[in-house]
């Protein structure tokens, strides 16, 4: 009678916590690129600063909102909203602990590469609709840019699944408890390091983030693609894109690092809320780790030039993908598990 309730509920509590996690991680995010400049950062609003993207928010609700002169006003509106769901969408199917995710079905990794790879949509959209040249051309960068970087992660993930044998991501996860018989993490970061490297710098690309940020360039294309965007539109596409970062190294998190498990504490047939909450805790500590490697080499490294990007997208790391692919494909077909273990 109640079984509709239930995941209505864990969709409710899933998208509070990624409403209330997008403003620390802006406060995160200022703290640390104020540590990297050795700056003192966010400390006027509220204690140590914690307040301050609060303040922003009012700031952008009260700013007003303006429609460029020949926009197409449709779809204009529209196009923050398309790059703001998905990632949410996304996130649904990722577990975050144990048996713990919205959407639970055995084509979890297919669902979440087809729901993710909607935002590009609004990039795109966003850019043509603004009716500004430097929007537009922020929008074919974008477009291009994720629609690259797409393959690579793609072959990168069937690499994976390959290996796991399985395209259900709580199952992903479970594989990769437990140690090798070298006594080495059995993470899929391990058996498959090319994968994991090229699934790192695609998210990297996939979000937008330095230094793949060029849709965003503002040496060249003002703002790019939210050019023309002011008040709570803008805050949509800017809540869209760290929702991405959070979605992206939660996929990081399960496919790679072994999920909400540890090798050294044994899953239980019957959990119970404890065991839960002691996954739900590892899994927030390893996607903490990997948001702030994001934050760090945002305000670390440079950006490419365009044409790098594309060079290192094309030429590099989807060869390496289909390398590593090849690799997987010939170790299952020769049995050789010494160079990359496999579940048969």
């Amino acid at each position: 009678m109640f079984w509709p309730v239930i995941p209505a509920l864990k969709a409710v509590v899933i998208l509070v916590v990624i409403l209330h996690i997008v403003p620390g991680l802006v406060y995160f995010e200022r703290r640390i690129s104020a540590w990297i400049q050795d700056r003192i950062g966010p400390n006027r609003v509220g204690p140590v600063g914690l307040l301050q993207p609060l303040a922003d928010v009012i700031k952008l609700a009260f700013k007003e909102d303006l429609t460029p002169q020949g926009a197409d006003k449709w779809i204009y509106r529209m196009a923050p909203f398309l790059v703001y769901a998905p990632a949410v969408i996304a996130f649904s199917v990722i577990p975050v602990g144990i048996d713990l995710q919205v959407a639970s079905f055995g084509v979890g990794v297919i669902f979440l590469l087809t729901i993710s790879s909607f935002s590009v949509y609004g990039l795109a959209f966003g850019g043509w609709a603004s009716n500004n040249k430097y929007s537009l051309l922020g929008g074919l960068r974008a477009s291009a840019q994720m629609i690259s970087y797409e393959v690579a992660m793609g072959l990168s993930i069937i690499a994976i699944l390959m290996t796991a044998q399985t395209v259900d991501l709580n199952e992903i996860v479970r594989q990769q408890w437990g140690a090798t018989t070298l006594g080495l993490v059995q993470w899929n970061l391990f058996q498959q390091p090319i994968a994991a490297v090229v699934f790192l710098v695609a998210a990297f690309a996939e979000t937008n983030r330095l230094p793949f940020d060029l849709p965003e360039c503002e040496a060249e294309l003002v703002g790019g693609f939210h050019t023309e965007y002011s008040g709570l539109k803008f805050a949509t596409f800017f809540m869209g894109e760290y929702i991405a970062m959070i979605t992206m190294s939660g996929l990081m998190v399960t496919m790679f690092l072994g999920g909400w498990s540890v090798p050294w504490i044994e899953i239980p047939t019957s959990p119970t809320f404890g065991d839960v909450a002691l996954s739900v805790l590892i899994f927030t500590v390893k996607l903490t780790v990997l948001l702030f490697f994001y934050i760090w080499v945002r305000w670390t490294l440079p950006r490419f030039r365009y044409d790098q990007l594309m060079n290192i997208g094309w030429k590099v790391f989807i060869p390496f993908s289909l390398l590593n692919l090849g690799l997987t494909a010939t170790s299952g077909v020769m049995g050789w598990n010494w160079l990359i273990p496999l579940p048969w």
